[in-house]
Protein backbone atom coordinates (compact mmCIF):
# COMPACT_ATOMS: atom_id res chain seq x y z
CA UNK A 1 0.00 0.00 0.00
CA UNK A 2 1.43 3.63 -0.87
CA UNK A 3 1.77 6.13 1.92
CA UNK A 4 -0.09 9.22 0.89
CA UNK A 5 1.75 12.28 2.05
CA UNK A 6 -0.13 15.27 4.71
CA UNK A 7 1.02 17.95 6.11
CA UNK A 8 0.61 18.41 10.35
CA UNK A 9 -1.27 21.84 10.30
CA UNK A 10 -0.27 22.68 13.75
CA UNK A 11 3.85 21.58 13.76
CA UNK A 12 5.03 21.15 16.92
CA UNK A 13 5.77 24.27 18.54
CA UNK A 14 6.33 24.78 22.50
CA UNK A 15 2.47 26.24 22.38
CA UNK A 16 0.87 23.38 20.88
CA UNK A 17 3.23 20.65 22.70
CA UNK A 18 1.44 23.31 25.73
CA UNK A 19 -2.04 22.37 24.75
CA UNK A 20 -1.06 18.06 23.59
CA UNK A 21 0.48 17.63 26.88
CA UNK A 22 -2.31 18.71 28.63
CA UNK A 23 -4.16 15.43 27.50
CA UNK A 24 -4.92 12.61 29.61
CA UNK A 25 -7.16 9.52 29.01
CA UNK A 26 -9.19 10.68 31.35
CA UNK A 27 -9.85 13.64 29.70
CA UNK A 28 -9.09 12.74 25.82
CA UNK A 29 -9.77 8.58 25.99
CA UNK A 30 -12.49 8.12 28.68
CA UNK A 31 -14.20 6.39 26.08
CA UNK A 32 -12.12 4.09 25.57
CA UNK A 33 -10.79 3.31 28.80
CA UNK A 34 -13.60 0.52 30.17
CA UNK A 35 -12.81 -1.59 27.28
CA UNK A 36 -8.82 -1.77 28.43
CA UNK A 37 -7.25 -4.54 30.62
CA UNK A 38 -4.20 -5.65 32.15
CA UNK A 39 -2.19 -7.51 29.03
CA UNK A 40 -3.66 -5.69 25.92
CA UNK A 41 -1.00 -5.06 23.22
CA UNK A 42 -2.36 -1.71 22.03
CA UNK A 43 -1.00 0.72 19.53
CA UNK A 44 -0.82 4.09 19.91
CA UNK A 45 -1.08 6.02 16.26
CA UNK A 46 -0.19 9.71 16.19
CA UNK A 47 1.11 9.74 19.47
CA UNK A 48 2.57 13.23 20.01
CA UNK A 49 4.38 13.93 23.13
CA UNK A 50 3.15 10.88 24.37
CA UNK A 51 0.94 11.97 27.70
CA UNK A 52 -1.80 9.50 26.47
CA UNK A 53 0.19 6.73 25.47
CA UNK A 54 2.29 6.80 29.22
CA UNK A 55 -1.48 6.40 30.43
CA UNK A 56 -2.24 4.39 28.14
CA UNK A 57 0.63 2.25 29.08
CA UNK A 58 0.10 2.00 32.67
CA UNK A 59 -3.72 0.86 31.88
CA UNK A 60 -2.53 -2.34 29.91
CA UNK A 61 0.30 -3.65 31.70
CA UNK A 62 1.58 -5.70 31.75
CA UNK A 63 0.91 -5.80 28.26
CA UNK A 64 3.00 -3.60 25.74
CA UNK A 65 1.95 -0.48 23.77
CA UNK A 66 3.57 0.60 20.54
CA UNK A 67 3.99 4.76 19.95
CA UNK A 68 3.89 5.81 16.05
CA UNK A 69 4.39 9.07 14.43
CA UNK A 70 5.88 9.40 10.44
CA UNK A 71 8.96 11.69 11.94
CA UNK A 72 11.88 11.48 14.43
CA UNK A 73 11.32 14.20 16.16
CA UNK A 74 7.46 13.90 16.97
CA UNK A 75 8.41 10.27 17.88
CA UNK A 76 11.29 11.40 20.29
CA UNK A 77 9.41 13.60 22.12
CA UNK A 78 7.05 10.37 23.28
CA UNK A 79 10.74 8.97 24.35
CA UNK A 80 11.11 11.43 26.53
CA UNK A 81 7.97 11.09 28.16
CA UNK A 82 7.97 7.54 28.69
CA UNK A 83 11.57 8.26 30.03
CA UNK A 84 10.80 10.48 32.54
CA UNK A 85 7.63 8.42 34.14
CA UNK A 86 10.52 5.51 33.98
CA UNK A 87 7.72 3.37 31.31
CA UNK A 88 9.89 0.53 29.75
CA UNK A 89 6.66 -0.91 28.25
CA UNK A 90 6.45 0.85 25.44
CA UNK A 91 7.62 0.40 21.92
CA UNK A 92 8.44 3.13 19.32
CA UNK A 93 8.54 3.12 15.59
CA UNK A 94 8.30 5.20 12.84
CA UNK A 95 5.28 4.75 10.57
CA UNK A 96 2.82 7.05 8.37
CA UNK A 97 -1.33 5.70 9.37
CA UNK A 98 -1.96 5.11 5.76
CA UNK A 99 0.56 2.33 5.72
CA UNK A 100 1.90 0.86 9.26
CA UNK A 101 4.16 -1.32 8.05
CA UNK A 102 2.91 -3.98 10.74
CA UNK A 103 1.91 -7.58 10.20
CA UNK A 104 -2.18 -8.05 9.76
CA UNK A 105 -3.39 -9.27 13.61
CA UNK A 106 -0.66 -7.55 15.76
CA UNK A 107 -2.71 -5.49 17.73
CA UNK A 108 -5.69 -5.89 20.47
CA UNK A 109 -5.94 -2.34 20.58
CA UNK A 110 -5.29 0.38 18.03
CA UNK A 111 -6.05 3.86 18.52
CA UNK A 112 -5.88 7.14 17.26
CA UNK A 113 -6.75 10.59 19.39
CA UNK A 114 -6.91 13.88 17.08
CA UNK A 115 -5.24 11.99 14.02
CA UNK A 116 -7.54 11.18 11.19
CA UNK A 117 -8.20 15.00 11.13
CA UNK A 118 -5.23 15.80 9.61
CA UNK A 119 -4.56 12.80 6.91
CA UNK A 120 -5.30 12.86 3.36
CA UNK A 121 -7.35 9.84 3.01
CA UNK A 122 -8.68 8.92 6.82
CA UNK A 123 -10.81 5.81 5.06
CA UNK A 124 -7.14 4.12 4.03
CA UNK A 125 -5.72 4.80 7.51
CA UNK A 126 -8.79 3.26 9.38
CA UNK A 127 -8.11 0.55 6.95
CA UNK A 128 -5.32 0.12 7.85
CA UNK A 129 -5.87 0.54 11.68
CA UNK A 130 -8.31 -2.34 11.02
CA UNK A 131 -5.91 -4.68 9.31
CA UNK A 132 -3.40 -4.78 11.85
CA UNK A 133 -5.87 -5.04 14.87
CA UNK A 134 -6.89 -8.79 15.63
CA UNK A 135 -10.04 -10.55 14.93
CA UNK A 136 -12.39 -9.41 18.13
CA UNK A 137 -10.23 -6.43 18.75
CA UNK A 138 -11.04 -2.83 19.18
CA UNK A 139 -10.04 0.03 16.57
CA UNK A 140 -10.51 3.41 18.51
CA UNK A 141 -10.72 7.42 17.34
CA UNK A 142 -11.37 10.53 18.76
CA UNK A 143 -11.68 13.56 16.57
CA UNK A 144 -12.38 17.40 17.64
CA UNK A 145 -15.46 18.90 15.10
CA UNK A 146 -14.01 22.78 14.49
CA UNK A 147 -17.15 24.24 13.12
CA UNK A 148 -19.01 22.79 16.04
CA UNK A 149 -16.69 24.27 18.22
CA UNK A 150 -18.78 27.52 20.09
CA UNK A 151 -18.10 30.05 22.78
CA UNK A 152 -18.92 33.05 23.98
CA UNK A 153 -18.79 36.16 24.57
CA UNK A 154 -18.92 36.50 20.66
CA UNK A 155 -15.73 37.40 19.65
CA UNK A 156 -15.68 38.13 15.82
CA UNK A 157 -11.75 37.82 15.63
CA UNK A 158 -12.38 34.40 16.79
CA UNK A 159 -14.55 33.30 13.85
CA UNK A 160 -11.86 34.66 11.79
CA UNK A 161 -9.53 32.74 13.32
CA UNK A 162 -12.07 29.91 13.06
CA UNK A 163 -12.29 30.47 9.16
CA UNK A 164 -8.57 30.47 8.26
CA UNK A 165 -8.07 27.57 10.28
CA UNK A 166 -10.32 25.40 8.77
CA UNK A 167 -9.15 27.07 5.28
CA UNK A 168 -5.28 25.97 6.24
CA UNK A 169 -6.48 22.50 7.11
CA UNK A 170 -8.08 21.68 4.37
CA UNK A 171 -5.15 23.35 1.81
CA UNK A 172 -2.95 20.49 4.04
CA UNK A 173 -5.61 17.54 3.05
CA UNK A 174 -7.40 17.44 6.05
CA UNK A 175 -10.67 17.59 7.32
CA UNK A 176 -11.28 20.05 10.47
CA UNK A 177 -14.59 18.72 10.89
CA UNK A 178 -13.84 15.38 11.15
CA UNK A 179 -15.75 14.28 14.56
CA UNK A 180 -19.20 14.53 12.72
CA UNK A 181 -17.40 12.51 10.06
CA UNK A 182 -16.00 9.30 11.91
CA UNK A 183 -18.67 7.32 12.04
CA UNK A 184 -19.31 7.44 8.26
CA UNK A 185 -15.56 6.78 7.61
CA UNK A 186 -15.50 3.70 9.69
CA UNK A 187 -18.38 2.10 7.85
CA UNK A 188 -16.15 3.22 4.34
CA UNK A 189 -13.69 1.48 5.64
CA UNK A 190 -15.96 -1.80 6.41
CA UNK A 191 -16.11 -1.47 10.07
CA UNK A 192 -19.41 -3.04 10.58
CA UNK A 193 -19.85 -3.34 14.97
CA UNK A 194 -19.21 0.32 15.77
CA UNK A 195 -20.04 2.58 18.64
CA UNK A 196 -19.99 6.30 18.06
CA UNK A 197 -20.44 8.48 20.88
CA UNK A 198 -19.06 12.77 21.53
CA UNK A 199 -17.53 14.23 24.20
CA UNK A 200 -16.48 17.71 25.25
CA UNK A 201 -13.34 19.58 26.80
CA UNK A 202 -15.05 22.74 28.07
CA UNK A 203 -12.93 26.21 29.53
CA UNK A 204 -14.80 28.33 31.70
CA UNK A 205 -12.88 28.61 35.09
CA UNK A 206 -10.65 31.59 35.16
CA UNK A 207 -7.69 29.63 35.06
CA UNK A 208 -8.63 27.37 32.35
CA UNK A 209 -9.75 30.71 30.17
CA UNK A 210 -6.40 32.24 30.47
CA UNK A 211 -4.74 28.85 29.83
CA UNK A 212 -6.89 27.76 26.48
CA UNK A 213 -6.82 32.04 25.48
CA UNK A 214 -2.93 32.61 26.31
CA UNK A 215 -2.10 29.14 24.28
CA UNK A 216 -3.78 30.26 21.44
CA UNK A 217 -2.58 33.59 21.64
CA UNK A 218 0.82 32.34 21.09
CA UNK A 219 -0.08 29.51 18.60
CA UNK A 220 -1.83 32.18 16.28
CA UNK A 221 1.54 34.06 15.88
CA UNK A 222 4.63 31.69 16.49
CA UNK A 223 3.05 28.00 15.33
CA UNK A 224 3.72 26.41 11.54
CA UNK A 225 -0.22 27.45 11.28
CA UNK A 226 1.00 30.83 11.90
CA UNK A 227 3.96 30.87 9.14
CA UNK A 228 1.06 29.17 6.85
CA UNK A 229 -1.27 31.87 7.18
CA UNK A 230 1.10 34.79 6.30
CA UNK A 231 3.52 32.76 3.87
CA UNK A 232 0.12 32.02 1.69
CA UNK A 233 -1.28 35.45 2.03
CA UNK A 234 -4.33 34.29 3.96
CA UNK A 235 -3.29 36.61 6.64
CA UNK A 236 -0.86 39.19 7.54
CA UNK A 237 1.06 39.56 10.71
CA UNK A 238 -1.14 42.49 11.80
CA UNK A 239 -4.26 39.97 11.46
CA UNK A 240 -2.49 37.01 13.58
CA UNK A 241 -1.68 39.77 16.14
CA UNK A 242 -5.19 41.15 16.28
CA UNK A 243 -6.40 37.98 16.63
CA UNK A 244 -4.07 37.14 19.15
CA UNK A 245 -5.53 39.90 21.24
CA UNK A 246 -8.88 39.27 20.50
CA UNK A 247 -7.89 35.33 22.02
CA UNK A 248 -6.49 37.78 25.36
CA UNK A 249 -9.50 39.70 25.05
CA UNK A 250 -11.81 36.17 25.31
CA UNK A 251 -9.72 34.96 27.98
CA UNK A 252 -10.17 37.97 30.34
CA UNK A 253 -14.12 38.17 29.70
CA UNK A 254 -15.51 36.94 33.48
CA UNK A 255 -18.40 35.26 31.86
CA UNK A 256 -16.15 33.58 29.28
CA UNK A 257 -17.03 30.00 27.81
CA UNK A 258 -15.73 27.95 25.09
CA UNK A 259 -16.64 24.03 24.28
CA UNK A 260 -14.95 21.93 22.17
CA UNK A 261 -17.00 19.19 20.85
CA UNK A 262 -15.23 15.46 19.67
CA UNK A 263 -16.61 12.28 18.08
CA UNK A 264 -15.60 9.41 18.92
CA UNK A 265 -15.74 5.61 17.71
CA UNK A 266 -15.13 2.11 18.80
CA UNK A 267 -15.17 -0.22 16.01
CA UNK A 268 -14.76 -4.05 16.47
CA UNK A 269 -13.29 -6.29 14.29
Amino acid sequence: MTATPNVYTHGHHESVLRSHRWRTTENSAAYLLPHLAPGMSLLDVGCGPGTITADLATRVAPGRVTAVEPVEAALGLARAEAATRGLESIDFALADVHDLHFPDDSFDVVHAHQVLQHVADPVQALGEMRRVCRPGGLVAARDSDYAAFTWFPAVPALDEWLDLYRQAARANQGEPDAGRRLLSWARTAGFTDVTATASTWCFATPEDRHWWGGMWADRIRESDLARQLVTTGAATPADLDRIAASWQEWADAEDGWFVILHGEILCRT
